[in-house]
């Protein structure tokens, strides 16, 4: 069963139980800001039963491109339990938030894993191949080193332009 719900309305029993997930799922790799990254917005939750398997967040972002600053539907912690993996799990968790972004933003955007990377480009996602940046506390930076991990989904992307995120703690991507 796949429910969508914002942050808002989660109970603590059920954030701890997606941050615990997604902990496991990266390795325990998850940084505090990580975590933070998936707050405020919707979560997409896969269940088996009452038990928890999957996990995918939709967070709102501006990216600026061409000119204009964008409604950005972010996603961050994707992840499956590892015992439910190549199920369709994932599958299920990003057609939610493919349809969440195609309703609600003006284009779609993530930081892909190595291992995420196939799954993604074979959903239609396209890495962005133009020059990447961020608004920091220090003005623009040049954010090279994320070229090829940075996907968006979207029409009307020059993905050989620029694309611009804003602030934020930990991984600005």
């Amino acid at each position: 069963m796949i429910r969508t719900v914002h942050t808002s309305a989660l109970d603590g029993t059920v954030l701890a139980a997606a941050r615990e997930l997604l902990e496991v799922a990266f390795d325990g790799e998850l940084t505090a800001e990580d975590w933070e990254h998936c707050l405020g917005g919707l979560h997409v939750l896969a269940y088996d039963g009452e038990e928890l398997i999957g996990h995918a967040a939709i967070v709102q972002r501006r990216l600026l491109h061409a000119g204009r600053a964008l409604r950005a539907g972010y996603v961050e912690g994707v992840a499956v339990r590892a015992d439910r993996r190549r199920r369709g799990v994932a599958s299920a968790l990003m057609g939610e938030v493919e349809t969440i972004v195609t309703r609600a933003y003006d284009l779609g955007a993530l930081g892909s894993s190595d291992e995420g990377l196939p799954f993604y480009l074979g959903r239609g996602w396209r890495a962005w191949t133009g020059t990447l940046r961020a608004f920091t506390p220090d003005g623009l930076v040049d954010t090279p080193e994320e070229l090829g991990w940075i996907l968006v989904r979207g029409d009307g992307l020059d993905l050989d332009g620029d694309l611009v995120c804003d602030w934020r703690d930990g991984d600005v991507w």
